[in-house]
């Protein structure tokens, strides 16, 4: 049975005004999700989300530079936040653990997935149905991004950033691109291509991020951005 037929099969028995009323209650469980983020996040306090591929094992060096971005962020006096899963998430809430901060996940309940990793403080881990509903939590409550390499989902959540930075619906903050060697195909190639050739972003575009190689180049840039500001990463 193809996917059309299947959508067929599930909704045979349902009238469209059955189906109407469904869509119509699942918005009191997007509106349950929000409230619930809401309130445990705003608790929190300051925090960096950082990012990456959920399959990166730990004998990887970006593990281990994730471990030590978690770490260095909260002797700083920053939380971190992360996806909640494995690989990249699960080395920078080892590292928070590590270092005596805040260590939050932020999980999303995905069919035939591992469950949240070990590192994630009992009171601060928060599972979301709904994608959208968890990408607005990274965007209200991280002070920044730190982006290591992943798939599609890291990019997913970079450029949403990059995107809503872009058109002032939020205000900036400090995106971190670390592995210099992964990133700088993909930027070469918006920069000739979406840049130079189609005129698609401004050159202006590309300060609305940073490329490092090591996990103390990361935290730099993300404390250096919030000397200016009076923000008080102190728990």
């Amino acid at each position: 049975m193809n996917q059309e037929d299947k959508i067929r099969e599930a909704f045979k028995h349902k009238s469209w005004n059955e189906i109407k009323t469904e869509d119509s209650w699942r918005i009191f469980k997007v509106m349950a999700e929000f409230v619930d983020g809401f309130e445990k996040l705003g608790r929190i306090g300051p925090s960096v989300a950082v990012f990456g591929s959920a399959r990166t094992r730990p004998d990887n060096p970006y593990y281990q530079i994730a471990e030590e971005v978690g770490f260095k962020l909260t002797q700083l006096g920053y939380g971190v936040i992360t996806g909640g899963g494995p690989g990249i998430m699960e080395a920078a809430n080892k590292g928070a653990r590590r270092g005596k901060g805040k260590s939050i996940g932020i999980n999303i309940d995905l069919p035939h997935e591992q469950g949240a990793n070990p590192f994630i403080d009992n009171d601060k881990l928060i599972s979301f149905d709904f994608f959208f509903v968890r990408k607005t939590m990274f965007m209200k409550y991280a002070q920044g991004f730190i982006v290591l390499p992943g798939g599609f989902g890291t990019f997913d959540e970079l450029f949403e950033a990059m995107t809503l930075i872009q058109t002032g619906k939020i205000g900036k903050f400090p995106i971190v691109l670390v592995g210099k060697s992964y990133w700088n195909g993909l930027i070469k190639w918006m920069k000739e291509i979406m840049h130079a050739k189609e005129h698609n972003v401004n050159i202006t575009d590309f300060n609305l991020f940073s490329t490092v190689d090591t996990a103390e180049d990361a935290v730099k840039v993300i404390d250096k951005f919030y000397e200016q500001y009076l923000l008080s990463p102190n728990f």
